[in-house]
């Protein structure tokens, strides 16, 4: 029986523990694993960090250096090798959708597209105040700079669930990844903000729906992602489980993905996934 965990990062990954792959790979195997992607933050184009509003020290905490990238790729492809037959390692990256910055997206995934047999694409960055804010930094920064920008929680999951649409028809070439990464991240503060009700409602469920067809129209997965149930102001997954019923109830593969940053994040939530 296939037991796939499809999104792990390493200690290339600047917010991660720089617990070691290697490591995370060994604990993997011992828990049963037969499948296991690695898919780091590749570097965002320097265009694109000049329109980020956060810090410079904080953008640099986003993903992996430039220098970093062909590092990144052998050692993933020599874990690979190493564990061959012990457990399938795929490689990929976990390749953020930027709008606007497709042609570079385009020219990162042409060039390093040959080394990728998996990888995950979502979304971290939305509009806000003074440029392009993360999605999820710190419930303050999110107040400060989408929630605000927005002016209720109900309008950024609009624009959220909109620019997840975008990612899905957007072309990024042959090796664009098909796997929608933590679809709700928006959700990620929703306890946060106590005094407003930070539930879908009406309008915005029934976009998700108009999402998940899209999806199973073009035979894209869903990271399932648990990592949302460890998260202070979070408490579900991405998506939570009623978005996962309809997107199983269209056939959508739905992919496990722990979001490992640490060795004792790997197979995190795995019973979550399999008793629901």
């Amino acid at each position: 029986m296939k037991k796939w965990d499809g999104h792990t990062h390493t200690e290339f990954c600047p917010h991660g523990t720089g617990d070691t792959v290697e490591a995370m790979i060994e604990k993997a195997i011992g828990l049963g694993f037969t499948d296991y992607s690695i898919t780091e933050h590749p570097p965002m184009p320097a265009a694109f960090e000049a329109v980020i509003a956060n810090s410079v020290e904080d953008i640099a905490t986003a993903a992996i250096r430039w220098d970093q990238l062909d590092a990144y790729f052998e050692r993933a492809h020599a874990m690979k090798r190493k564990y061959k037959d012990q457990i399938r390692i795929h490689v990929g990256l976990e390749v953020d959708f930027l709008p606007g910055f497709e042609q570079d997206t385009r020219a990162l995934l042409r060039e390093y597209g040959s080394q990728m047999d998996d990888g995950v694409l979502s979304l971290h960055f939305m509009p806000g105040i003074g440029g392009w804010r993360f999605i999820d930094f710190s419930a303050e920064d999110f107040e400060a700079g989408i929630w605000k920008h927005y002016g209720s929680f109900e309008a950024v999951q609009k624009g959220y669930y909109g620019l997840i649409r975008e990612s899905l028809l957007a072309d990024l070439g042959p090796a664009k990844p098909t796997r929608l990464g933590h679809i709700s991240l928006c959700q990620k503060f929703q306890r946060f903000f106590a005094d407003e009700d930070t539930g879908l409602k009406k309008a915005t469920r029934q976009q998700v729906s108009e999402l998940l067809k899209d999806v199973k129209a073009r035979k894209y997965q869903l990271d399932w992602n648990t990592a949302g149930l460890y998260k202070e102001f979070c408490g579900e997954t991405y998506p939570p489980l009623d978005v996962v019923n309809e997107a199983r109830g269209l056939g959508i593969e739905l992919v496990y993905g722990s979001d490992a940053h640490s060795l004792a994040d790997v197979g995190r939530g795995y019973d979550y996934y399999t008793k629901n």
